[in-house]
């Protein structure tokens, strides 16, 4: 007779087969130990045993998540080879070979994403493999998953592309800035996962990309639950890095999941960016989406109103709306199950922490859908993210009066917030204006529908300036009915433009002018107002920095250009001062003495920089080094001080900071780096240079790395 231990069977070994696996399931990029699955296909493993696998065997893989894994709650799962489970997932056996057994392994379509522990079992005998942890991602390439996407050449971009831009600047000046997502650098899948444990979801939530997605975008601020980033608008990053200043998000999740205290400091584009790292590295396809003269509306009302001096200059105080000039949020993809039919496709989530929302500073998945056709009665958040791109802007002269202050209108834009939305586009190195698929048309027939739709849920109350101070205004009663507003059509044919004549280089006069033109033939008298100023990004002012008041003669038809010179010492000043970057304010305020017609009109632009060259081969090989060298010349006529050069490259070499010192005009700098690449495919390598003058000159640029 055989002793019983002898028969026994005994897993001696395991291969995740990892580099076929990986391929498969496009998560070769992944540097980690572990095998990373998508989940809804196969994936394969070869178990060596003691002996050779007959019929009367006992085999099953157990797979377990969480802390406290249950068979009744579906975080155990015993499985064994030809019966499907009751949660969808399956084992079988593709061959055996002696003692080696080949078995491929299918995860449910909705199963729980995160980390999954294997055991195999054999009779009693239980084995633990090394590096047994196996990580499970949502599948856009699996047709039964909630993220599918067909089209492969968006899901190369939205899932699997490791770099991008994320578009800034002003609605007339829009430039990219070069951002490294990074979601396969070390540490950035781990810390991920660190943040789907912390957000404390339900199993059964952790299954749906809705759940995870909003989960997320309380998670990346750090407002209230010590997450990822800590928001600061101060203009003072004494004990951290300045917004400005990152170049990705690798960086910022690695130091988080290090030290899992918040990273100072973030600004709408940075949380954004982070964000789409967090959604792209799961596998829910996502892209970073600004728009530019952003609403942030605290009422719901849909009117932002903007308070003026009588010099024409804006006012921070009194205001609780602002415009940004731009705002950055993300777009994730899924089919929303928890909806009607055609709200699924892209979902607006945002994490910059502005309003709460269910008790948490978190925003979304709203339908972009749901936004165009004024559907925001929907979850999540679409009456925010309806009015940050369709509120109007009132503009408010104060006065003093009698020693009181006195609001008097002076213009309402309707067409002025939400416009230029830019995301980059699939395949190319180029700015894919998106604004059709969140609003229809300015001025057709859907968008009047639409709006109409929206107010009939959000009833604002009339339209009146509702800063602390306005108390002095009486409100008209019962005008709740929806107002369809118009731009206001002039008698005149009034217009107004805000243009600059020259280059804006920093150390320059800015030179500046405002165009009044007027349409209807006569004699017109004009007084015109106009203030420039310098502002945040958020709309706030930092400095004024000078006005115009004149009052001319028009005989219409006609058009006159009014300059507006400001002086370099007016601005350097401040330039210097703040640590953000910020951006030309001009406001033009136009009063027909005849008509009293009146117009407002402001435009933000941006410094002009000089560039940085990035000079390095076009190709090369992995694992041979090769030399990457960045020149800069100072053009502007001042000294740039305390200059920085932030690079990076993914796949090629880590975050590096060169201190440059200070740069005088007509200086060049080179600074060189040696580069050994690591992965195959195009590389982009991203240089970003800071001073106290100047706060973010990029620079980018691809390379090819062959085998």
């Amino acid at each position: 007779m055989f002793s019983n231990t002898e028969t026994s069977l005994k897993v001696t070994e395991i291969d995740f087969l990892k580099r076929q696996n990986t391929q498969q399931h496009h998560t070769d990029g992944y540097n980690i130990k572990n095998l990373v699955v998508r989940r809804g296909k196969p994936f394969q493993v070869q178990v060596s045993l003691s002996r050779e696998l007959r019929a009367a065997d006992k085999l099953s893989l157990s797979f377990s998540i969480g802390e406290n894994p249950m068979k009744n709650r579906g975080s155990l799962l015993s499985l064994k080879p030809e019966r499907e489970d009751p949660n969808g997932w399956k084992v079988s056996v593709v061959k055996k070979n002696g003692n080696e057994c080949l078995l491929s392994v299918t995860s449910s379509p909705n199963a729980p994403v995160g980390k999954y522990n294997l055991h195999v079992k054999t009779g009693t005998n239980i084995y633990t493999p090394e590096n047994g942890v196996i990580y499970l991602l949502f599948n856009p390439w699996c047709e039964d998953d909630a993220v599918y996407m067909a089209d492969e050449a968006e899901k190369e971009e939205y899932v699997l592309n490791d770099t991008g831009y994320i578009y800034v600047g002003s609605a007339y000046s829009i430039y990219d800035r070069p951002w490294n997502f990074g979601q396969f650098e070390e540490f950035v899948l781990d810390a991920c996962m660190y943040l789907l444990d912390k957000s404390k979801l339900k199993l059964t939530e952790r299954r749906d990309p809705a759940h995870v997605s909003r989960a997320m975008s309380a998670l990346v601020n750090a407002n209230d639950d010590s997450g990822v980033l800590l928001g600061n608008w101060s203009g003072n990053y004494a004990n951290g890095t300045s917004p400005m200043d990152w170049i990705g998000s690798v960086t910022i999740l690695q130091q988080y999941y290090k030290t899992k205290k918040p990273v100072r400091y973030g600004q709408c584009w940075v949380f954004a960016g982070v964000l789409n790292t967090v959604m792209r590295c799961l596998g829910v396809p996502c892209r970073c989406v600004s728009t530019f003269d952003s609403a942030h509306d605290t009422e719901e009302n849909l009117t932002v109103d903007i308070y003026l001096n009588e010099k024409g200059e804006k006012l921070n105080s009194l205001s609780f709306d602002s415009v940004w000039n731009f705002h950055v949020w993300n777009d994730a993809w899924m089919k929303r199950t928890d909806m009607p039919n055609g709200f699924s496709g892209w979902q607006a989530i945002d994490s910059t922490p502005q309003e709460q929302s269910q008790g948490r500073f978190q925003c979304g998945p709203c339908p972009v859908k749901a936004v165009r056709e004024g559907d925001v009665y929907l979850p999540y958040d679409a009456k925010f993210v309806y009015a940050e791109v369709n509120a109007d802007r009132v503009y408010w002269v104060v006065k003093k009066v009698n020693g009181s202050d006195k609001y008097f209108k002076v213009g309402t834009e309707t067409q002025a917030i939400g416009k230029n939305i830019s995301t980059k586009a699939v395949g190319q190195n180029r700015r894919e204006d998106i604004t059709r698929e969140y609003k229809y048309p300015e001025g057709s027939k859907e968008e009047r529908m639409s709006m109409q739709r929206a107010y009939s849920f959000i009833r604002p109350s009339g339209l009146m300036p509702r800063s602390g101070y306005a108390s002095t205004v009486q409100t008209p009663s019962g005008s709740t009915e929806p107002l369809v507003p118009k731009e206001p059509v002039t008698e005149t044919g009034l217009n107004l433009e805000i243009t600059n004549t020259e280059p804006l280089h920093p150390g320059n006069p800015l030179e500046l002018a405002i165009t009044v033109k007027i349409s209807a033939p006569g004699n017109w008298t004009v007084n015109l107002t106009g203030s420039c100023q310098l502002q945040y990004y958020t709309g706030n002012v930092q400095a004024n920095l000078g006005t115009i008041k004149e009052t001319i003669n028009l005989e219409g038809p006609s058009e006159m250009q009014i300059p507006l010179k400001i002086a370099p010492d007016a601005y350097m000043k401040t330039l210097s001062s703040v640590e953000d970057e910020v951006l030309i304010l001009v406001t033009a305020i136009a009063e027909v003495e005849e008509t009293n017609d009146k117009l407002t009109k402001e435009t933000s632009m941006r410094f002009e920089y000089p560039p940085i060259t990035v000079q390095m081969p076009e190709t090369a090989k992995l694992y041979n080094d090769f030399n990457c060298a960045f020149i800069f010349k100072n053009k502007l006529n001042v000294t740039l001080e305390n200059c920085k050069l932030l690079v990076e490259g993914l796949g090629i070499f880590k975050m590096t900071t060169f201190d440059l010192g200070d740069i005088m005009p007509g200086k060049i700098v080179k600074s060189e780096i040696t580069c050994t690449p690591t992965r195959l495919g195009e590389k982009k390598i991203v240089a970003k240079l800071i001073s106290n003058q100047i706060k973010g000159i990029s620079a980018e640029k691809g390379i090819f790395i062959t085998e």
